[in-house]
């Protein structure tokens, strides 16, 4: 990948929901939500205190995380839709 994000920013991927639901029913795209759960691309090399010390991302590249449905910032690059957003708006690690 050819970006890299700055201080305490995350690149994300979207993880795409599914076509049916549970029951069988096909959800059309105009009635799908755009989902709230991604894997990790790229992130940056963390934010720093006042004192100028570094503080590590608690992600790493290849994780699978939850975050808020209007966090971050949508931006193509290499021509793949990806989200960039503040390690603070990553609400939780998949297992």
């Amino acid at each position: 990948m050819a970006f890299t994000p700055l201080h305490d920013r995350v690149l994300v991927r979207r993880v795409q929901s599914e076509e049916k639901t549970k029951g069988g029913l096909i959800i059309p795209d105009t009635a799908k939500e755009k989902p709230a759960e991604g894997e990790v691309v790229s992130v940056g090399a963390g934010a720093r205190k006042d004192s100028g010390e570094l503080i590590a991302p608690s992600v790493k590249a290849g994780d699978r995380v939850l975050f808020g449905k209007w966090s971050g910032t949508e931006v193509t690059v290499d021509g793949e839709e990806l989200l960039i957003m503040k390690e603070s708006d990553i609400l939780g690690i998949l297992a």
